[in-house]
């Protein structure tokens, strides 16, 4: 059996603990898009950790975690994780990397820093990981895919064929220091040498897997609203954040994929640029910011402190649509324990009208919220393992937004640890 854990709306959802939780029944972790530019936060037996490569699942002893062929794959990023945590007392994971992967070079890194820089005010808000300069190349077929390392007569005639093409903007367009191919060239056979002992046929291991009746986790990266067709384009990332992608970024058949378990916050957060309609400031964002998340709602990966906003139904409900839940797992609700009244997001009104489906880019940017609000619980829910034992308001507040988004809300998370959990 496959199942998909996914993000509704901007990322930074809970993805992680959710995987590192379910992780614990499944045999096979994939990471099946994106790279190292977002993080996933989980607290475990062995401590606090911010994943960046890794698949969330690689803290048990009996799974084995696979980098998919979806994922940009940042090769000394990989290798100094899995350092991080095995120096932390976590036992080596058994790591399989797809032959069909494509690597982030230091040159995607360098030319996302300069795009940035050039475009100034009218940057995409990037976390300077190299992702979209990486996406570009894969699909101009330019891109470094890990089976061609052991290849040396074609990794030579490519370094210089890439050096040449990058060096007419390096030169002409950013005014920046050239690519040299031989050192190039050297920096692929390091990767070669740390990369080589777990490369394999991933498509044909999981195929192989799944009959032998294995269970089999996808972890994606950030959300819907960050999903290059059906997000807040052009401030997405760039490879497909949706469930239905997993079957291609980990090479599995789409009617494999049984359960879509799409994890939705309690309260909105989002990093990086882009509409965010339910957006709060000032105190009042301060505030939830700083009892948010565990240790506060900052990005795992570059530490900025996240943009606030209450639930957003739309946005939700359309995010869980365009993954296919079939279950929702709503974290972070202990968070909202010290409010007297929330405030919910149940519309959007656009040029004088309401509209309770989530629209494109142009008509989101004028798009003010419609707001409900309900009254808070007030007290602290951590610990509650049973769900009839929530505070009435705190019920209210889940099945309100179980009825607004139209998608069953199967797990309540309320606590950052792997047993914060409430099974509905």
């Amino acid at each position: 059996m496959v199942k998909a854990v996914v993000g509704a709306n901007w990322g930074d959802e809970g993805k992680g603990k959710i995987t590192d939780m379910l992780a614990r029944e499944a045999d096979i972790i994939v990471r099946f898009q994106g790279g190292a530019n977002a993080g996933h936060t989980i607290v475990n037996d062995y401590g606090k950790f911010a994943l960046h490569t890794l698949p969330s699942g690689c803290f048990y002893g009996h799974t084995t975690s696979v980098i998919g062929n979806g994922v940009a794959l940042n090769i000394p990023v990989l290798f100094e994780e899995i350092q991080n945590i095995v120096d932390r007392g976590v036992p080596m994971p058994k790591i399989l990397v797809s032959n069909r992967a494509q690597m982030v070079m230091p040159y995607h890194i360098l030319f996302d820093q300069y795009e940035e820089e050039r475009l100034g005010g009218k940057s995409f808000g990037s976390t300077k990981s190299g992702i979209a300069p990486f996406y570009s190349d894969k699909y101009a077929k330019i891109g470094f895919q890990v089976s061609e390392l052991f290849d040396e007569d074609l990794l030579r005639e490519k370094a210089v064929r890439i050096c040449e093409t990058k060096n007419v903007l390096l030169e002409h367009l950013y005014h920046k220091p050239l690519l040299d191919p031989e050192e190039l060239l050297e920096t692929l056979h390091q990767y070669r040498e740390m990369v080589e002992p777990y490369v394999c046929d991933v498509s044909s291991y999981l195929w192989n897997a799944l009959r032998d009746g294995k269970d089999i986790l996808l972890e994606g990266q950030l959300g819907t609203l960050k999903d290059p067709d059906h997000g807040i384009y052009p401030m997405v990332t760039s490879s497909s954040t949706l469930a239905a992608y997993g079957a291609i970024g980990a090479g599995i058949p789409p009617y494999e994929i049984r359960k879509v378990i799409v994890v939705c916050k309690a309260y909105s957060s989002a990093v990086g640029a882009g509409a965010f309609v339910s957006e709060i400031f000032g105190d009042e964002a301060d505030e939830l910011r700083r009892r948010g998340g565990d240790g506060g709602e900052y990005g795992a990966t570059t530490g900025r402190p996240r943009r606030m906003g209450w639930f957003d139904c739309v946005a939700s409900k359309y995010g869980c649509r365009l993954q296919g839940a079939t279950d929702v797992a709503f974290t972070v609700l202990d968070v909202l324990g010290y409010l007297d009244e929330i405030p919910v997001c149940v519309g959007y009104e656009i040029d004088g009208e309401v509209t309770t489906e989530f629209p494109v880019t142009a008509k989101l940017e004028k798009a003010k919220p419609v707001y409900r609000t309900l009254p808070g619980w007030k007290e602290d829910i951590r610990g509650i393992r049973n769900y009839g034992e929530l505070p009435e308001n705190c019920r209210n507040y889940v099945e309100f937004v179980e009825k607004q988004i139209g998608f069953p809300i199967t797990m309540v998370s309320n606590g950052p640890g792997r047993d914060d959990i409430i099974y509905r």
